[in-house]
């Protein structure tokens, strides 16, 4: 079940969204952000903090451990499933297979699919299920923890509800944006999963992402 709720900072994902245009070339930082004054050169200067990707490990569908640092110098597109959902997971799956096609074996690029079954989707199971979608390697790192570590990085660090939920469904509730992370762990974009102009328009924004960056060496 895709939740119809949505938090204040959902309608400022997709109002960015709407706006930014790829001609623009880069992409706005989201998330919280606190202004933090230090000293330069003898002088008080305000730098702007933005919220960011915290540490984690997780078991992937190989039965290996993955953290934070897999991510390092990468962009990655991350959101939240279940294996055995009858709603809208299948949509986003084949919607990130896109994503997947497009970029694989870009380096720059990973993507990560957090389940929010703690108690049924083991490896084994992920596997299978990266099977069934043709993915291989580990580009696309389908990944399992505690239901403490999930949820509280999927609704504390990416924005993204998440719950367990008996009378729906499969037994959980998500919400189904596919969030954009840059190199530096900060959230710069937020698409609807399910709608496939959305998905399009993660895939532009990608190339804006690591246009700013090949940028940056100039």
């Amino acid at each position: 079940m895709f939740m119809k709720y949505c938090y204040p900072f959902a309608a400022l994902f997709l109002l960015i969204s709407a706006c930014n245009s790829k001609d623009e070339k880069r992409l706005p930082i989201l998330g919280n952000r606190e202004a933090v004054q230090k000293t330069v050169n003898g002088k008080t200067v305000t730098d702007t903090v933005y919220q960011t990707i915290p540490s984690f490990s997780f078991v992937n569908q190989d039965s290996t451990i993955v953290t934070d640092k897999d991510f390092d110098g990468k962009i990655y597109a991350a959101d939240f499933f279940f294996t055995s959902c009858p709603s809208i997971c299948p949509v986003m799956q084949r919607n990130m297979l896109k994503v997947y096609e497009k970029f694989k074996n870009n380096p720059e690029v990973k993507i990560a699919s957090h389940t929010i079954d703690y108690k049924h989707d083991t490896p084994s199971i992920l596997k299978a299920y990266a099977n069934k979608l043709g993915v291989e390697g580990n580009q696309w790192e389908f990944l399992r923890g505690s239901r403490d570590s999930v949820y509280t990085l999927a609704e504390k660090n990416y924005l993204v509800a998440v719950s367990e939920d008996k009378n729906s469904p499969g037994g959980y509730v998500h919400q189904g944006w596919f969030i954009l992370v840059d190199k530096e762990k900060r959230l710069r974009g937020a698409y609807d999963g399910t709608q496939p102009d959305q998905v399009e328009k993660m895939m532009d924004d990608m190339d804006i992402l690591l246009d700013e960056y090949k940028d940056e060496k100039k």
